[in-house]
């Protein structure tokens, strides 16, 4: 009997540490597309910035530093793809968490949920394709 409590109590930890893995993965998703969301409300500030000022204020940390504002849409575009590329690879390695335990769980695998949208290129082809 005591055999049977510990292979349960063994499994349960199991799908638990899973399920927790899958919920850490969401909230690191959530809070990198916060900042992606923050980036992009600060170049439309440097966009729309009507003053004459050739440097604007940046903070880093807990400071303000003035800095040109061509470095500065330069350093948010780059922090902007690296953004892109880190919430991508943790959506892509989600489904396999997710189908992880699901498959511990003992439920199906999600259906389409292995899908992927078109890229740039097959949307123009399949708009050039329907124009005819």
């Amino acid at each position: 009997m005591y055999a049977v409590s510990q292979c349960v109590l063994q499994y349960l930890t199991e799908v638990e540490e899973a399920a927790e893995d899958v919920l850490t993965v969401k909230q690191q998703i959530v809070e990198l597309d916060t900042k992606r969301n923050r980036n992009r409300e600060a170049l439309n500030a440097l966009k729309t910035d009507l003053s004459d000022s050739e440097k604007v204020k940046v903070c880093f940390g807990n400071m303000f530093i003035k800095f040109p504002k061509s470095k500065t849409r330069e350093m948010i575009h780059k922090d902007q793809e690296q953004l892109d590329k880190e919430i991508n690879d943790l959506r892509n390695g989600l489904k396999a968490k997710v189908n992880r335990l699901n498959e511990m769980q003992g439920k199906p695998e999600l259906r389409g949920f292995n899908l992927s949208p078109l890229s740039t290129d097959e949307v123009k082809a399949i708009t050039s394709l329907l124009k005819r």
